[in-house]
């Protein structure tokens, strides 16, 4: 226990650097890495087959079969689960860094419209009958709700922005068009209807639930306006549904319309189409239910998504569609590579001359910032061409923390204190500076991420957590190495200080 008390600080310096290493990269045996790349390219034709399937069918409507084929091909292949969520999470979009007949090593950095491809959509909003005239309050409201579509789709760092007076750009990094228009044009104008009649009905016929063609119904007045939420889940048989709840008067009108259908059926209509009509068994007083209609994964996910964000104020065409090739941004990555490798290794070339054995302890610290920071850019950050400049000029940054530090140690040391005070004074005196700088830093990053623009903000993001993640190593890591180098007497020498006693 006094081992891990003395030795806590470079304890937790190793272990940072264990998990940063091994959160960023990722080992396969070639052979493995080519057969789950193979899978992928399957996994992707499937995936697509599917898309075309689901963007044709009319949900819940058609009553053929439905077969997936991502499903079929799991069977073929005999794929778990865990291969599939291997294939997806780490070999799709992945980036290989090293690679030889016996070993790959593979990163997956979350790339931007500009560096990897993507989808790009204009759309035209379009007058309806109320509304005669498209002002800056309507497109706002799309904007909102394909922001709200977007972002429930779990895609980071898409661009939704007004172009022009009626005009809206999107664009999302990585994406198939289809689905963008898939999951973006939906109206998800849910409804739900009580049964008015019998079309046909002879004299006394009763209502039959198991024939909901053969009614007519008319609106009970509660829509999806009223819901508070609805999310896609699976009941015991592995059926996908969705669960919903209500909100404000919706609670008590649909208490009330539940209670006087008891044994009569209650349609739920999507869009105008009939996609449910359960049997009301008891009253619903909580304001909560379930829609059924035979929906697959992919369905209930989208219909979550559009039921959540609301429905399209007005409606809108495509005037515009295209995918985003990665061939220039595949040429900004190299050149931006290239140009952060220069940097560190300039970086590291100054220090080294200018401040000796510090320079190589800061030196070292700065390869750890690397690689702690791009491991947080794979979990966190969709990375643009201006974040990768907001990361490379943070590496500059990075090493300022250090320079302070290392010319108060060197005054501390001419002024004859022990290498042990003179490091303890340097980091307590330089420290004040160091955060009053960052600080400003981040206030200037916070601003722009709240005010600028999607690549401005790709940009302040990044420049922020490398910021951040260049005081720990500054203050910790360059502090806990330093220290340590100095319990050796060979190192305890002012020339390798840069100081002449």
């Amino acid at each position: 226990m006094n081992y891990f008390s003395r030795n806590a600080r470079i304890l937790i310096v190793i272990g940072v650097l264990i998990v940063s290493f091994f959160s960023f990269f990722s080992f396969y045996l070639t052979g493995t890495y080519n057969h789950l790349k193979n899978l992928e390219a399957d996994l992707g034709k499937a995936g697509l087959e599917r898309e075309e399937v689901i963007t044709k069918k009319v949900v819940g409507i058609d009553g053929h079969e439905f077969i997936d084929p991502v499903q079929r091909l799991k069977k073929d292949k005999n794929l778990s689960d865990k291969d599939i969520k291997e294939i997806e999470t780490k070999i799709k979009g992945s980036q290989v860094v090293l690679q030889n007949s016996f070993l790959t090593i593979t990163t997956q950095l979350m790339l931007g419209l500009d560096l990897v491809g993507g989808a790009q959509l204009t759309f035209q909003a379009l007058t309806a009958p109320d509304v005669k005239e498209i002002n800056n309050d309507v497109i706002s409201g799309l904007i909102k709700i394909f922001e709200n579509r977007v972002n429930a789709s779990g895609t980071a760092e898409a661009i939704v922005q007004q172009v022009g007076k009626d005009r809206i750009l999107v664009e999302i990094p990585g994406a198939d068009p289809e689905i963008v228009k898939r999951r973006l044009l939906k109206t998800a104008f849910l409804e739900f209807k009580e049964p008015a009649k019998l079309v046909n009905a002879k004299p006394g016929e009763a209502v039959d639930p198991n024939k909901p063609d053969d009614l007519i119904w008319f609106s009970s007045g509660i829509t999806g306006k009223d819901l508070k939420k609805a999310q896609a889940v699976t009941d015991g048989a592995g059926n996908w549904l969705i669960a919903f709840s209500l909100k404000g008067p919706a609670i008590e009108s649909f208490g009330r319309l539940t209670e006087r259908l008891v044994g009569k059926p209650l349609a739920i209509f999507l869009d105008e189409k009939l996609i449910s009509s359960p049997t009301v068994r008891s009253a619903i007083t909580g304001g909560e239910g379930q829609i059924e209609g035979r929906f697959t994964a992919e369905e209930a996910q989208d219909l979550a998504v559009q039921l959540n964000a609301g429905a399209l104020p007005v409606p809108v065409k495509i005037i515009q569609e295209r995918s985003v090739g990665a061939t220039l941004g595949q040429d900004s990555i190299n050149k931006s590579l290239t140009a952060g490798l220069y940097g560190i290794l300039l970086v590291i070339l100054f220090m080294i001359i200018f401040y000796r054995l510090p320079g190589v302890i800061a030196s070292f610290a700065l390869l750890l910032y690397t690689l702690i920071t791009i491991a947080i850019f794979e979990h966190t950050v969709t990375l643009t061409l201006a974040g990768v400049a907001g990361f490379i000029l943070s590496i500059g940054m990075a090493v300022d923390a250090n320079i302070l530090i290392f010319e108060r140690t060197k005054e501390e040391l001419r002024a004859g204190k022990s290498f042990f005070n003179a490091i303890d004074a340097g980091f307590d005196r330089a420290f004040t500076s160091i955060f009053d700088s960052n600080i400003n830093t981040l206030i200037a990053c916070f601003v722009l991420t709240i005010f600028g623009a999607g690549l401005v903000k790709g940009f302040a993001i990044t420049l922020a957590i490398g910021v951040l993640v260049s005081m720990f190593s500054a203050i910790f890591v360059t502090k806990t190495l330093l220290s340590l180098a100095t319990k050796i007497e060979m190192f305890r020498k002012p020339v390798l200080f840069g100081v002449k006693i």
